[in-house]
């Protein structure tokens, strides 16, 4: 069975930085997009970062050019390093998995969600 384990979320100040991790343990044949959502209270979920296998990233407005998503694809896992956090930030982040888990068999796994807090 196939889990997604995340780390690295906390508490800072506004201006602050922290870097997320999500790995995936079981086997999984492979896997094609790794993203980050957050979802903060009331709020729809919505995409953060995502990177494809070939390399291709896309994040969302709010975020560029403080957010950085890299991969490690022996590791299976998935980094979010964001820096001059706001306020705006602060929300549960998930990661996700696109992967084929067996021949004929994509499907899309979750993080159990981390925890991101920025205070003014």
């Amino acid at each position: 069975q196939v889990q997604l384990v995340e780390s690295g979320g906390g508490s800072v100040q506004a201006g602050g930085s922290l870097r997320l991790s999500c790995a995936a343990s079981g086997t999984i044949l492979s896997i094609n997009v790794m993203g980050w959502y957050r979802q903060a209270p009331g709020k729809q979920r919505e995409l953060v970062a995502a990177v494809t296998g070939e390399g291709n990233r896309n994040y969302a407005d709010s975020v560029k050019g403080r957010f950085t998503i890299s991969r490690d694809n022996a590791k299976k896992s998935v980094y979010l390093q964001m820096n001059s956090l706001k306020p705006e930030d602060t929300a549960v982040y998930y990661c996700n998995f696109q992967g084929l888990y067996r021949l004929n068999d994509v499907r899309n796994y979750w993080g159990q969600g981390t925890q991101v807090t920025v205070s003014s």
